[in-house]
């Protein structure tokens, strides 16, 4: 049977066999050719492919209206429906990126990429019925990314009973400008935070129509990696998202201080005042001009003038800083799994500061900066290795202090909450001087650790009997904490809920429970946050070692 014919069958005599948006039965109508999947939703109809044991994967579905023109940096809003069959067996359109330089590690070849990129992408497992749902976030800073990179692919997940989500959200100056013009002509008075809101417009389609896929909307799990770590925690903190998930995962994250929309807040310009250089890089002078231009030329120009737009404090959409969204209770409360990598800074050395000449002036200037808080500091940063240490310290000011703060704070309100150090190093890594370096555990976390598995071409793929194993319990865990909250993988250790005796979950060459990971660590950066807090004129988790003086007890 052709595949025009099957699917000209399934819209005229299959009506009664396939689901609804609301409906749980399975998707694949019995008169399907073997290697297409139908389904149907509220938008209209969907063909996919079934690929080995059944899987179906749906491609390149609009979540939401296309952002462009009089649309450009305004909420999204509910896509419109479409005539006939679409084909969803290609994934759409990236959103518009600068590319990766081509000697990163994370370099994926170049793909399309449009301002109509509000799609995402659906990986179902066989026969799916109220299955447990993954909506995954991707990282790249805010800046680059798309949920159709090729290591964030969802069939091992789909093979666990997952039902797996990746979906696209506006990048850099498209994705999260906020100027005052664009604060006036909202109907709630902000700008900014677009990413965002197109990441809770994804997980609103998600609760209305997944059950087409076999998924279940009362449980669905966010996951994300770096800036979609990030994104993650800003969906804890966000009002607008409560409801649309109930689980989080986070991995190598940070909830660093960000802009204040409309004034200069924690050492950090205003968000608008931000916004406004990039009015000034392009030369023109209003926002309909503005909207006019190009969307790689604003892109371009903004990465020129080193805009690099994060989530923005305004009133709305992110009520409060992130700690004191956390500090006050008023984050989802829902299971966490959070976690960072062992060496992450061996991949991002640009956020490095310089090195100093010695390892006695490296102790002088930690004794100068950090003060009374100096030898805390060289007890968990020594100078013996004076790189090894910086790196460290960058490390955890960010992503190590983050992953525990929202640990606590998620135990402190009754939540389940789990917590990861991931430190294996397997010889390709070895052979190009890396460790567990910066999203090393997404290979092992989505099951691509054979030959020939989707990495990107300079990524060192690991290959051999002890990743596979690992990969397979990381996967384990990861699965069975989506589907029932509580992470566990069979012949492998219990994974503890996080405690005042803080036990964490390393993942070496096997899972191993540790009572307490890097002690002091959390102790110092908190403080140390706090002081920055008080003192209300510098920003927190951005800067460690030798940077700008941490203020003294008292915020003076």
């Amino acid at each position: 049977m052709s595949r025009m014919l099957a699917g000209l069958m399934w819209m005229i005599g299959g009506l009664f066999l396939v689901p609804t948006a609301q409906c749980d039965a399975p998707v694949a109508p019995i008169d399907a050719a073997p290697d297409m999947a139908l389904a149907r939703i509220a938008q209209g109809s969907l063909e996919g492919t079934a690929g080995p044991g059944g899987i179906r994967v749906f491609k390149g579905i609009p979540y939401a209206r296309p952002p462009v023109g009089e649309f450009r940096w305004t909420a999204p809003t509910a896509p419109e429906p479409w005539a006939g069959v679409r084909d969803a067996t290609q994934f759409g359109a990236g959103c518009i990126q600068p590319p990766w330089p081509a000697q990163s590690i994370f370099a994926v070849p170049p793909a399309p990429t449009s301002e109509d990129c509000l799609f995402l992408n659906i990986w179902s497992p066989a026969e799916a019925r109220g299955a447990p749902v993954i909506v995954f976030i991707h990282g790249g800073s805010l800046v680059r990314g798309s949920g159709g990179d090729p290591y964030y692919d969802g069939t091992h997940f789909a093979e666990q009973g997952v039902v797996f989500v990746t979906i696209n959200y506006r990048l850099g100056a498209l994705g999260w400008l906020a100027l005052p013009e664009l604060s006036a002509e909202s109907p709630d008075q902000v700008s900014g935070n677009y990413g965002l809101l197109d990441q809770v417009q994804a997980l609103a389609w998600v609760r209305d129509n997944i059950a087409a896929f076999g998924g279940d909307p009362a449980n669905v799990t966010i996951m994300g990696e770096s800036a979609g770590g990030m994104s993650v925690a800003y969906l804890l903190a966000t009002p607008l998202a409560k409801g649309l998930f109930h689980k989080a995962i986070a991995q190598s994250f940070a909830i660093y201080a960000i802009p204040e929309l409309d004034a200069a807040r924690h050492g950090l310009p205003s968000a608008e005042s931000q916004g406004s250089r990039l009015l000034q890089a392009t030369g023109t002078d209003d926002l309909g001009a503005l909207r006019a231009m190009d969307g790689h030329a604003v892109t371009g120009a903004a990465l020129r003038s080193r805009l690099f737009l994060k989530g923005t404090v305004d009133g709305h959409v992110l009520k409060r800083q992130l700690v004191e969204v956390f500090d006050h209770g008023e984050q989802a409360k829902v299971p966490t799994m959070v976690g960072f990598n062992r060496d992450e800074m061996e991949t991002l050395m640009g956020l490095m500061p310089a090195l100093p000449p010695s390892a006695e002036a490296y102790e002088s200037g930690v004794r100068r900066i950090y003060g009374d808080l100096a030898s805390a500091y060289l007890a968990l940063y020594p100078g013996e290795d004076v790189r090894a240490s910086m790196m460290a310290a960058a490390r955890d000011v960010s992503m190590g202090w983050s992953a525990e703060r929202v640990a606590r704070s998620m135990a402190d309100a009754g939540q389940p909450s789990y917590t990861y150090l991931f430190e294996h190093t397997y010889p390709a890594a070895l052979d190009r001087q890396l460790h567990a370096f910066h999203a090393a555990e997404l290979p092992f976390i989505f099951g691509h650790v054979d030959k020939g598995s989707p990495l990107t071409p300079n990524w060192p793929a690991p290959e051999g009997p002890v990743e596979k194993a690992l990969s397979q319990a990381m996967l384990a865990y990861w699965t069975s904490f989506a589907r029932d909250g509580a992470p566990t993988a069979p012949g492998h250790p219990d994974w503890p809920q996080y405690a005042p005796e803080r036990p964490w979950m390393r993942f070496e060459a096997t899972p191993v429970v540790s009572p307490q990971v890097m002690p002091g660590m959390f102790e110092l950066h908190e403080e140390v946050m706090q002081r920055q807090r008080r003192s209300g004129n510098q920003p927190w988790g951005l800067r460690a070692g030798i940077g700008d003086p941490v203020p003294p007890p008292g915020g003076d």
